[in-house]
């Protein structure tokens, strides 16, 4: 079952996480496995089921990454597995990035360490920013076409997130050493 659907709501990438919220509140009050105890035996595992189902919907739909993910997916963006061949700019910059933390593994500097930290947050943030922008315009959007569109590029930039946090896990991990 569609989470949006099952929410009533639109399918977005911008969701009010409030209504989300009681919505949520709503079904968990309604679905309530104790409500139903002298119910028939299908009818408890129905409203097991649908508890969670709710508590699933709940998961993905209040927390923006996982929203944009499940989006993706519904759309068959993404699936498990995928091998999702990033842009040649994009690679580039990153060789570069991961040969200045290779450098830094054989030569520790705090400066450069700390030059190289804030490179890759301006690369994230310009990336949240672009992605901030294309979610928007989807939601906005009425034409299947455009939508489709714009998922191609969301899709990008997700993917690109996912490099990204690598780098920045590798730079944690050197960080602390």
């Amino acid at each position: 079952m569609n989470y949006f659907e099952f929410y009533e709501l639109p399918e977005a990438f911008n969701v009010d996480e409030a209504q989300v919220k009681r919505k949520f509140y709503s079904l968990s009050k309604e679905f309530h496995p104790d409500f139903y105890v002298n119910d028939t035996p299908e009818k408890q595992q129905e409203i097991l089921e649908l508890s969670t189902q709710n508590n699933k919907a709940f998961q993905v739909l209040s927390k923006p990454e996982k929203r944009l993910e499940y989006i993706l997916q519904l759309h068959k963006q993404i699936a498990e597995g995928d091998k999702y061949q990033l842009p040649q700019d994009f690679l580039m910059e990153m060789m570069e990035v991961n040969e200045e933390l290779m450098e830094l593994e054989f030569d520790p500097n705090a400066e450069a360490l700390d030059k190289l930290q804030k490179q890759v947050l301006g690369i994230e943030e310009e990336l949240l920013l672009e992605l901030n922008m294309y979610t928007s315009k989807y939601d906005k959007e009425e034409k299947q076409s455009e939508k489709e569109l714009f998922l191609l590029k969301i899709k990008d930039l997700y993917y690109r997130q996912k490099y990204l946090l690598r780098i920045k896990e590798s730079l944690n991990t050197f960080a602390h050493r």
